[in-house]
């Protein structure tokens, strides 16, 4: 069996890999840890676990008993704690932060969108970025791993296709997302309270958000530099990203040409789907999955390509593309605990 400890078990990444690695066939929950809630039994603070982790309780966080007993450890706290804790983990665990200090490349870029100093350049130089779909290779033979964030991770599966094939203008991207409320954390804020969010819709930071510059540099890899506009909006919904995606060709291309592009790059992925075409993507239909549902049109009057997908932002966007990344590295079925379908009604 497989040991796993989390480091940040109380956030909605953390709960949500609890959620997901408890029916894991290979893994054990080892050091489950929360500041305030140590010593607390897991199962009062998240009562879906009760059949589970009934009797286990949250720990405080103790590097060195982490150490001894984990095989891989998930750190899910905000930017800035884990360039500190992954030096302390050392290079004999598998490390997956799933916040932002290992995403962004450039340290400069880092330190602008984050307002913190980038303290870990040598881990940063040998961190795998987990887009699993496009570094399956890299993610195989690496020890620590950059989940990427909810927003980019939906992004990057819709467009890199495109990207990679050349076939766009790379400074004609226009994405319009929309995420549900989870996607801004558990912690405590007015903005998020259900009299504020409920019947309410709205942008925020539709200029600097720091996904921008993760999306940029990823679809950047494929050889031209590519600028985005990115404006996320705040759905009153708890889960579920759905982006809508513009971007000028450039040339004519036809949209069963460019539906057979789409199939041929996710024909062999167990979690990426290319819609029929009379579909259009719905968050309800991914909700607690693993799965991204992509829809691509060409607009006939305009000559522009649509792009429609959606992700459950706490699952591909987040903790279940962890476990995907943490199966890779492991040498194991890379849809170990992830079966689960979409939740309906």
């Amino acid at each position: 069996m497989i040991n796993v400890s989390i480091i940040g078990a109380t956030g909605y990444t953390g709960s949500e890999l609890m959620r997901l690695l408890v029916n894991h066939p290979e893994v054990t929950l080892k050091h489950l840890t929360a500041r305030k809630l140590a010593g607390q039994k897991i199962s009062h603070t998240f009562p879906f676990l009760t059949s589970f982790l009934k009797d286990k309780c949250f720990v405080t966080l103790d590097i060195e008993q982490i150490k001894q007993d984990s095989d891989v450890v998930f750190i899910c706290l905000p930017h800035g704690h884990a360039m500190t804790l992954a030096k302390e983990l050392g290079e004999d665990i598998k490390i997956i932060d799933l916040g932002a200090d290992f995403r962004i490349e450039d340290s400069d870029t880092y330190e602008a969108f984050y307002k913190l100093p980038q303290t870990a350049p040598d881990l940063l130089a040998k961190a795998v970025y987990g887009l699993t779909e496009y570094h399956r290779e890299a993610i195989k033979g690496a020890q620590l791993i950059a989940n990427p964030g909810c927003f980019v991770t939906n992004a990057l599966l819709a467009l890199s296709p495109l990207v990679e094939s050349n076939l766009i203008d790379s400074e004609s991207i226009i994405i319009d997302s929309k995420s549900g409320i989870s996607g801004a954390g558990r912690s405590a804020n007015v903005d998020n309270l259900l009299s504020e969010a409920g019947n309410n819709f709205k942008a925020y930071n539709p200029l600097q958000h720091r996904h921008i510059p993760e999306i940029e540099q990823e679809l950047s890899r494929f050889g031209q530099t590519v600028q985005i506009q990115f404006t996320p909006h705040l759905l009153p919904t708890e889960r579920g990203i759905y982006s809508t995606i513009y971007v000028q060709p450039r040339s004519n291309i036809s949209e069963e040409a460019l539906r057979q592009l789409y199939k041929d790059k996710y024909a062999e992925e167990a979690f990426v789907h290319l819609l029929d075409p009379e579909q259009l993507p719905t968050t309800k239909a991914v909700r607690g999955s693993n799965h991204c549902h992509i829809q691509v049109k060409v607009d006939q009057r305009t000559g522009r390509i649509i792009i429609f997908s959606v992700i459950d932002n706490l699952v591909k966007g987040a903790s279940g593309q962890a476990i995907q990344n943490m199966n890779v590295m492991l040498g194991l079925d890379e849809s170990l605990g992830l079966s689960q379908s979409g939740v309906m009604p």
